[in-house]
């Protein structure tokens, strides 16, 4: 019990104190943009994700302390390697969006996929490997994806109306979804919610 609080402690320290600020996020480039509304081509990038099962929220918090122990030390060189944002959280087992799910669902439990994108100085073959074998080191492809971004506590309504206004924005370009939509989060949860940033990514074809 001590040591998840601790786990917890340090995790709050590194990733939401003075350190956040310079917190790294993936580079990208804007193809479009339209008001909230954006296409970003994305590179390739390697990311650390686990699948976890319940509810958005609670899958949310127990990827995030696996993936946060993998950072922190729980791997075969005892390295800590810096947290980047966002945390990524999708549905498992990816509908390809011809209806409101992923993040459109009621509440009830699931099957979940959090993620942490590696720093870009990493490749698969230089990370350490992780102790827990439910973490995964998975590479991923150079990807297009259309994004809104709002601010909020991104509740499940929320979260669904933010969706279902970049599809609609996808209609308009003409931009075909080909994987589920993701919630990323870039702020602690004690940040002020008009401050908070939030994002759906949906992958459309492009960025080879």
């Amino acid at each position: 019990m001590m040591r998840h609080g601790l786990l917890g402690l340090l995790c709050a320290l590194f990733l939401f104190g003075g350190v956040a600020m310079a917190t790294e996020e993936p580079a990208f480039v804007i193809v479009s943009h339209e008001g909230k509304f954006e296409v970003r081509d994305y590179p390739a990038l390697v990311v650390a994700e686990v699948s976890v099962t319940g509810s958005r929220d609670d899958a949310s918090n127990a990827g995030f302390r696996l993936l946060a122990a993998y950072i922190f030390g729980a791997n075969t060189r005892r390295q800590t390697i810096a947290m980047t944002a966002p945390v990524v959280q999708e549905r498992a087992g990816g509908e390809t969006i011809a209806m409101t799910a992923p993040v459109t669902q009621s509440g009830g439990d699931g099957a979940w996929v959090v993620r942490f994108t590696m720093p870009s100085k990493y490749t698969l073959g230089t990370l350490p490997a992780p102790n827990d074998a439910r973490v995964r080191l998975v590479p991923i492809p150079p990807q297009r994806y259309a994004v809104v971004r709002f601010s909020g506590l991104a509740r499940l309504d929320d979260v669904g109306r933010q969706t279902e206004d970049l599809r609609a924005f996808m209609k308009r370009q003409q931009l075909r979804a080909i994987g589920a939509p993701s919630l990323a989060r870039y702020n602690p949860p004690w940040t002020l919610w008009f401050m908070r940033r939030n994002e759906i990514w949906i992958p459309t074809p492009g960025a080879r």
